[in-house]
């Protein structure tokens, strides 16, 4: 299938991407935070893949290098677009949520992010890619183009300053 698309057949590249989708879209999600942005950066990941094809030097690491590429299209999206909290918006959705139970859940996600942004970003990159998505330590590395060894580093020193930042609360909740 790689060949093929290596070789400018479009569905065969469309198919590469669609067999992965759901693993694209968690990455471009824990990146920029909102599925418009995730949705934004997947696209520019598809053509730049289209354009960038020919590049690829192993047939069998094409989803670390679409990955890669995903990342980076993140990134550029990330520095070109100011980000801007809606606090009405915010409001709103805080109040028909219903339950309290949901309120909980969002604070707690919303203070876990919120440590998240205080600490160093490839840290916090690191924790993201290792606990939201659930990948293995190698796979990090090759998606930030990073040793296995910073890679671990990065998490551990991380999960030290959110241990410090959350007082503990991280803890607890385990």
């Amino acid at each position: 299938m790689v060949k093929k698309a290596k070789k400018g057949d479009k569905e065969s590249l469309l198919k590469l991407i669609m067999d992965q989708k759901e693993d694209y879209y968690k990455i471009a999600y824990s990146y920029m935070g909102n599925q418009h942005d995730a949705l934004d950066a997947m696209e520019d990941m598809i053509v730049k893949l289209y354009e960038k094809i020919d590049q690829l030097k192993k047939h069998d690491s094409f989803y670390s290098w679409s990955k890669k590429i995903l990342v980076h299209c993140c990134y550029s999206i990330y520095r070109s677009r100011s980000k801007v909290v809606l606090v009405d918006e915010w409001q709103d959705q805080m109040s028909t949520s219903g339950h309290s139970r949901e309120h909980n859940q969002v604070d707690k996600n919303m203070d876990i992010h919120q440590w998240l942004s205080m600490i160093n970003p490839r840290q916090a990159e690191a924790i993201k890619l290792r606990y939201f998505q659930d990948l293995d330590y190698q796979s990090i590395a090759n998606m930030t183009n990073t040793s296995l060894g910073t890679v671990k580093s990065r998490i551990f020193n991380g999960l030290k300053k959110l241990h410090k930042l959350s007082g503990g609360a991280l803890n607890e909740e385990n």
